[in-house]
């Protein structure tokens, strides 16, 4: 059985939907996978086991691009897929198994769009309350049970993979690794402080590791900010390799990891599903729908009357859910980590 995914945009999004993969593994485990999804994915992609290939989604994240659609469910149509997974809940995502008619088309129902899936679920959000289970409830025939344990995603890296990133990188692994994840792109409400971040790498870095800072170009700033407050003695251990590595370079590197801690972000899923310690700092968002996946996680959180908000930038103007978490509660989260 061949089978297209429709992919999510987003990186936390991709990670989780290899829950889906697996499932689908385990119940035919002949299938072949192929998802479509942003040209960026297949580095992701590629250290999922499942996936059998990857074919690149050329339009853009909003557009409607009717045109490009059709074009990409000529190419479809030759492959004879045998089922289409709709992930993205929009109307646009399921054009293309509809154009490339594709005979089985299964998603949740939303956006008009039950014409183009002949497999349309109605979502029960109490019964699915996180995204990863209603990623692969569409694995299953409908209304069958949930398997426990909910498969969770694992993304696959080697030891040559590793030493490959570090050679090339000029790093040295001759001391533990924490790794600092400051960024992340829903906006500032989800960014613990740089001088918090700093403050938990010093003294990381006071008992003999060092410190990476992943991230793209757009967290270079709060890179810069977090170095920059990192004691003279100790700053040439703390590393900023914002923007300077492909999504790949940052799986392997993260692979390293001692530890991480984060922000909500597509670098927590996936440093949750290369199965590394991780602290994971919340504010205006929430672990309850798209939580790490993982057993060695610990959330801290205050749990303000005011959040979570759910909003890009503070509506009340002072971050205190952010602000106010100090850089003890995670050393004391990093320390459970270490001891379990």
């Amino acid at each position: 059985m061949k089978i297209l995914i429709i992919g999510p945009s987003w990186v936390g999004d991709m990670v989780m939907a290899q829950g889906l993969f697996i499932a689908l593994k385990k119940n035919i485990p002949d299938c072949e996978i192929h998802v479509l999804a942003p040209a960026w994915s297949r580095d992701l992609l590629k250290h999922m086991p499942e996936v059998s290939g990857t074919i690149d989604m050329t339009v853009g994240h909003g557009e409607l691009g009717l045109g490009k659609r059709r074009a990409i469910a000529r190419e479809l149509k030759a492959q004879r897929f045998d089922q289409a997974i709709i992930l993205p809940n929009s109307f646009k995502s399921a054009l293309i198994p509809w154009f490339a008619g594709i005979p089985l088309r299964t998603g949740w129902r939303g956006e008009a769009r039950s014409l183009l899936i002949n497999d349309c679920r109605d979502l029960d959000k109490q019964a699915y309350p996180l995204m990863v289970e209603r990623f692969v409830a569409l694995a299953l025939p409908s209304g069958k049970q949930l398997p426990k344990p909910l498969p969770r995603p694992a993304l696959r890296v080697s030891e040559a993979d590793k030493a490959a990133v570090t050679a090339k990188l000029a790093l040295a692994r001759n001391a533990p690794v924490l790794v600092l994840c400051p960024g992340a792109e829903f906006g500032e409400a989800k960014k613990w402080p740089a001088t918090h971040y700093a403050g938990v790498a010093t003294r990381w870095l006071e008992q003999g590791g060092q410190a990476w800072i992943l991230g793209s170009a757009n967290d270079a700033g709060d890179a810069q900010r977090i170095a920059g407050e990192i004691p003279g003695t100790y700053r040439d251990r703390c590393i900023d390799l914002t923007g300077r590595t492909s999504l790949t370079d940052a799986i392997h590197l993260m692979a390293c990891a001692e530890q991480v801690i984060s922000n909500d972000s597509g670098l927590m899923h996936i440093a949750a599903a290369l199965a590394r310690p991780l602290v994971v700092v919340y504010g205006s968002t929430s672990p309850a729908f798209t939580p790490p996946l993982a057993d060695k996680v610990r959330i801290v959180s205050l749990g303000l009357d005011c959040s979570p908000c759910f909003r890009r930038t503070c509506p009340l103007g002072h971050t205190d859910c952010l602000k106010k978490l100090a850089p003890e509660q995670v050393l004391a989260a990093m320390q459970e980590l270490e001891a379990s």
